[in-house]
């Protein structure tokens, strides 16, 4: 566990401290500059807390990802037959937080090597996927994973799927801000507070408060 944390720290503070960044001077009047995120990992109660924290993230979305457009429910995606993933639509500013450190912090806050997956939660639903908007996206989501893998951050390689997206439908009311507004609900306090606990103590300077 030590050794994983070690390699964690290393491959976080690496894309933090060396992000691809721009030179250019931009404007301070004019509006900052977002780009947007799709990751699946699990449960989106989970990734959608984590990223809520980090600075630099404006929006959070809870949804669904990978298995089309059109209209899909939280009931059907749990069947496993949609061919949807639980997804976070995230919104960020890459003047602070550039998408490979945005991807270094997913790939730290939920297991990328267990296929279908993510502890009691099994199915296809809950697969570890990035979900790229662009070409550059796509690029540097292989990049990241080659980089996990080659820190040997868990025992085995990540299996995270990687492909351009294809449409993202935003969940129901009732899952957006989950943790935020029902912190006291069993799943938050297992699973969600002790994600967020060592989340925090990790990524502490990086965060918004």
């Amino acid at each position: 566990m030590l050794a994983r944390n070690a390699a964690a720290a290393a491959l976080a503070a690496a894309l933090v401290l060396i992000p691809a960044r721009s030179s250019a001077v931009t404007d301070a009047a004019a509006p900052p500059r977002t780009e947007t995120a799709t990751l699946a990992g699990g449960c989106f109660w989970c990734l959608e807390a984590v990223f809520q924290e980090l600075a630099g993230v404006t929006r959070v979305v809870s949804g669904y990802a990978g298995g089309g457009p059109g209209s899909v429910t939280y009931e059907e995606v749990c069947t496993g037959t949609t061919g949807h993933a639980e997804a976070v639509q995230v919104t960020f500013d890459p003047a602070v937080i550039s998408y490979a450190e945005l991807l270094a912090a997913f790939f730290t806050i939920h297991d990328p090597t267990t296929l279908d997956r993510q502890g009691a939660d099994v199915g296809p639903q809950y697969r570890s996927a990035i979900f790229a908007h662009d070409a550059a996206q796509l690029s540097t989501a292989e990049r990241v994973k080659s980089e996990v893998a080659a820190a040997k951050l868990y025992p085995h390689p990540p299996v995270t799927r990687i492909g351009l997206l294809d449409a993202f439908i935003p969940a129901e009311a009732g899952h957006q801000d989950y943790y935020a507004n029902n912190r006291s609900q069993s799943y938050c306090r297992i699973v969600i507070d002790p994600k967020l606990k060592k989340f925090r103590e990790q990524y502490k300077d990086r965060l918004k408060h």
